[in-house]
């Protein structure tokens, strides 16, 4: 069932006496009890033990807080994400996008309000995009031309992000009790009409699961098909060498 939306009433506090960076770290606190979803002004109030009126004289509704949460966690976020090294870039690469996953999955309140909701300040997108530029450069650095770089980078972005959010929304309906977890739940796997897939589910395999399986398949693919883009633009360049001399 989910849980429902509630919150311990704390000791009112003296008027004046709360700034935003407490509403934020409160909210933040509010969310892990009860959800992005269930977060609401009157249940911070009653959380952080003050009027909502002092809550709505920094942000005026929801929106504003929910924005200025997102920004601080994607802060957060970065800070804690490892850097992508041309010298080792197969494995940094792997070991960076295999940390945004657990990352995410590991704090649903990041994942809600980065993935899914993803409303950021003109100043906070800013830093995101200064990251993934350092990315990118240490994959140019490797050896991969800049488009190549760039979708790379972002074919590995996209496989993260939809494997998170596939396991978010599976954790969201099996707590609300709403709908299928997986498609393979909605699948009728038969050994006479379809022996392949019953062979293979059998061994534990799963469709359209955001499973570590299916996961790791998905970025090998990526890296692999980076890795031969490297290897022929080494080709490439050693052979026009070759024909100037």
């Amino acid at each position: 069932m989910a849980r429902q939306a509630t919150a311990e009433k704390r000791q009112r506090r003296e008027r004046g006496s709360i700034n935003p960076d407490d509403i934020i770290k409160g909210a933040f606190e509010l969310a892990e009890q009860v959800g992005i979803d269930n977060l609401s002004m009157p249940l911070l109030g009653k959380h952080l033990g003050v009027g909502v009126t002092s809550i709505y004289w920094y942000f005026r509704k929801k929106d504003d807080l929910l924005n200025a949460m997102t920004d601080r966690a994607l802060r957060q976020y970065v800070f804690e994400t490892p850097y992508v090294e041309a010298k080792d870039w197969r494995e940094t690469l792997r070991n960076h996008a295999r940390t945004m996953r657990k990352t995410f999955i590991g704090n649903p309140i990041l994942c809600d309000l980065i993935l899914i909701r993803s409303a950021l300040s003109p100043r906070t997108a800013k830093v995101g995009v200064q990251e993934v530029e350092k990315a990118i450069a240490s994959l140019v650095e490797a050896g991969l031309s800049p488009e190549d770089a760039f979708d790379t980078y972002s074919a590995v972005s996209v496989h993260v992000r939809g494997s998170v959010v596939l396991h978010r929304l599976r954790e969201k309906n099996r707590a609300a009790g709403e709908g299928p977890s997986d498609l393979d739940d909605t699948m009728s796997v038969d050994a006479e009409s379809t022996p392949l897939l019953a062979m293979v589910s059998e061994k534990g395999h799963h469709i359209g699961a955001a499973d570590d399986r299916n996961f790791e398949f998905g970025l090998e693919c990526i890296l692999e098909r980076a890795e031969r883009l490297i290897e022929d633009n080494a080709e490439n360049k050693s052979a026009k060498k070759t024909r100037k001399r």
